[in-house]
């Protein structure tokens, strides 16, 4: 797992400051209860997944329809690449997304997800009665409110969504388990790579996350406010979307605290970039995310020479790189986070 993640940020962190923020996080660890989410297998049951899934997996589903936002929905955007079935998010009533679905889907051939911890989100609770009424077939992740009600109304089976922190819990809970298993995604495989990712990265030793961290942590007490994501892939945005979402509403209280951001690259060079190099300094730290082996990827055909025969992601990593070169000679803060496949 760590050779297929390398993380590069300048400045580099001084190895007496790095060491300062071991000893500070050695001293304070026994303060708290270790993180719920490290516990990998206690807070779903795999057996009842498949059991209550595969009955809509004979049916051979082609859509997932999944309802839900913030926490409910994130993590599955972020495995929704690996999906072997057409994935439609709805994450509001907006018009033009519920629209698009009702004409891509149909009854027959799709299953609704709708998911919510708390029940009472109006964005999700506004869209059942739509789907319902046309006699899509529903599996509900719900434990109580109205969402709750209105699933039991329509006979909708239901399994329960365990009252965690959402941005946390999406990974190890049903809230991103049942649409993964559904969507063809192997939740064996994920919750392994969970668990491993967990023992190498949460020894409070020195590691590359841990690095990161006081990277981050130190250039927040120097006044940065912002972290600008540029994911130049859209097999990573979902995953962006969820860092996005667990920096802004984990250290954003008791006025303090990093609010993530982003919009897909390269385009978004053409946006932002232009402030970041020469605009006001000492308040944003970019962030590009980039795969090594995407899939898909393809040769192109090109008149210049040192495009042709070159693969299509590699040509985008040309930018990435060159950006992440540009950010560092003007002083900026930069990382880069680079997954081989």
């Amino acid at each position: 797992m760590v050779e297929n993640l390398k993380i590069e940020y300048y400045p580099k962190i001084n190895k007496d400051l790095l060491q300062e923020s071991i000893s500070k996080i050695q001293l304070n660890k026994n303060k708290w209860d270790s993180p719920f989410f490290f516990d990998t297998k206690s807070y779903f049951d795999i057996e009842l997944v498949k059991e209550t899934s595969n009955p809509y997996l004979l049916n051979q589903i082609q859509n997932v329809i999944v309802l839900g936002t913030g926490g409910s929905i994130q993590t599955f955007l972020a495995l929704r690449h690996l999906s072997k079935k057409r994935i439609f998010p709805i994450t509001s009533s907006r018009s033009v997304e519920l629209q698009d679905c009702l004409d891509k889907t149909s009854p027959d051939n799709s299953i609704v997800i709708p998911i919510s911890r708390g029940g009472e989100t109006l964005d999700i609770n506004s869209t059942i009665g739509t789907f319902a009424s046309k006699g899509y077939k529903f599996l509900g992740l719900s434990s109580m409110g109205t969402m709750n009600e209105l699933l039991k109304n329509i006979g909708s089976p239901i399994l329960d969504v365990p009252d965690l922190s959402g941005r946390y819990a999406g990974s190890v809970t049903n809230v991103g388990i049942v649409p993964a298993y559904i969507s063809g995604v192997s939740i064996e495989n994920f919750v392994k790579g969970l668990s491993l990712g967990y023992s190498i990265f949460s020894d409070y030793k020195e590691n590359i996350a841990l690095e990161f961290a006081a990277y981050l942590y130190n250039l927040y007490k120097k006044n940065y406010k912002v972290i600008f994501s540029l994911p130049y892939s859209k097999n990573i945005e979902g995953c962006v979307g969820l860092w996005v979402q667990g920096i802004s509403e984990s250290t954003g209280k008791d006025g303090k605290g990093i609010i993530g951001t982003y919009q897909s690259a390269p385009i978004c060079q053409h946006s932002v970039l232009e402030y970041l190099l020469g605009g006001t300094k000492g308040n944003v730290i970019p962030i590009l995310w980039t795969i090594e082996g995407d899939i898909p990827d393809l040769l192109l055909k090109s008149s210049i020479n040192y495009v042709d025969g070159k693969t299509a992601q590699t040509v985008v990593n040309y930018q990435a790189d060159a950006t992440f070169q540009a950010l560092i000679q003007q002083g900026v803060p930069s990382v880069k986070i680079s997954i081989e496949d």
